[in-house]
C-alpha cells in the first residue's frame, strides 16, 4: 500500500473522539482512509466526516485545519498518511 504524508494531528478531543489536523499537502475528501502513526499510536482510518469550525466538509486542502471523527486515540504531532 502506497501512503502519502498528509498533514500531522493538533489535538485530540476524547469526549467526542476527534482529531483536529492540519492539512500540510494533498487534498482529503470524505471516504479517504487515512493513517495515523506516532510513538505508540498506528492505525487506520476511514474518514466518515470531515468539519471546520462546526461547519460539515467534503474536501480539505493544504492550509485547512480539520475536525475528524477517530475510533482511537490520536496525540499531538502524530504523522497522518493518505493511504492509496
Amino acid at each position: 500500500m502506497e501512503e502519502e504524508k498528509v498533514g500531522r494531528v493538533q489535538k485530540f478531543f476524547a469526549k467526542p473522539s476527534v482529531a483536529a489536523l492540519e492539512v500540510t499537502a494533498g487534498v482529503l475528501r470524505v471516504g479517504d482512509r487515512l493513517r495515523f502513526k506516532g510513538h505508540t499510536t498506528d492505525f487506520e482510518e476511514t474518514i466518515t466526516s470531515m468539519q471546520i469550525e462546526m461547519e460539515s466538509i467534503e474536501e480539505a486542502k493544504p492550509g485547512d485545519l480539520i475536525g475528524i471523527k477517530v475510533k482511537d486515540r490520536v496525540r499531538e504531532n502524530d504523522t497522518v498518511y493518505k493511504v492509496a
